[in-house]
């Protein structure tokens, strides 16, 4: 589904674009099918659910994964961005304890505060959320792409209870947070230019240099009226994003960042 941006950053980063079928494994070392002949690979930022990655380790019946890959990771011959077993942090409980982790590692408080989150597992956290189904907002702890959830201001009466059964039924496979005032943006519809709900997500990136707050990021839009669901598999958008320079930077250092000079933005 998302082929065009796959090809589109393979091109822009001068990189290959290949399926598993493109890959082979031999000594624990990862090889590129070419009509040159084999070539190694030394990371690869991979695409595909840890479930399908290596069918002799996870799931024997994927046709998406490299048999032999997760051995040549072990054995240190190959990166892959991002590493099996990360998908941790996309656990939406975990977000819950983020101020404690925050707090265990640096020795002081999260400079952003969480959004308060109910865990539905410990039962007054439950009770909770069961007598406030209509004012909340429910999501599995594994979800993703905007699957899986209940935003109760705007759910019907039969999903209301269709939830509060699953509640009961699994607890510990749901959280809850309060229904958030996202902010809106000019959206050209059908009918015309109306207001349509919006999200930014920022990138944060460590490395040799230390941490870098990305200079943009990507702004998400609910293009169905009245949505609070700005996910793209639900049918939502993205519009540009300008960040706005308090001085004039050199065109250099325009470059370093996405290849721009500061009057066009940065696109998301």
């Amino acid at each position: 589904s998302a082929y065009y941006e796959h090809s589109f950053l393979a091109d822009s980063m001068g990189i290959e674009l290949v399926e598993a079928a493109d890959l082979v494994v031999d000594d624990d070392r990862v090889w590129m099918r070419t009509i040159a002949g084999r070539v190694q690979v030394d990371v690869i930022y991979r695409r595909v659910d840890d479930d399908y990655l290596d069918p002799l380790v996870f799931r024997a019946d994927s046709m998406l994964g490299v048999p032999g890959l997760i051995a040549a990771y072990a054995a240190g011959n190959v990166a892959i961005i991002n590493a099996p077993g990360n998908g941790i942090a996309d656990d939406k409980a975990i977000y819950s304890y983020m101020p404690e982790i925050v707090r265990f590692y640096s020795g002081g408080e999260a400079k952003l505060p969480n959004v308060e989150t109910w865990r539905c597992r410990e039962p007054q956290a439950l009770q909770y959320v069961l007598d406030n189904l209509d004012q909340v907002v429910v999501k599995l702890v594994d979800g993703s792409g905007g699957y899986g959830m209940l935003v109760g201001p705007t759910a019907s009466r039969q999903e209301i209870e269709d939830f509060r059964r699953a509640l009961i039924a699994e607890p510990h496979r749901y959280i809850a947070q309060p229904t958030l005032a996202l902010s809106t943006v000019p959206t050209l519809a059908d009918s015309g230019l109306s207001p349509r709900h919006v999200d930014f997500r920022p990138f944060v990136l460590t490395g040799s240099k230390g941490v870098q707050v990305v200079p943009g990021g990507l702004t998400r839009v609910a293009l169905k009226e009245g949505s609070l669901v700005v996910n793209s598999s639900q049918g939502g958008g993205t519009k540009d994003s300008f960040v706005l320079m308090a001085e004039p930077r050199n065109q250099s250092q325009s470059q370093t960042i996405g290849g721009m000079t500061q009057s066009q933005g940065f696109g998301a």
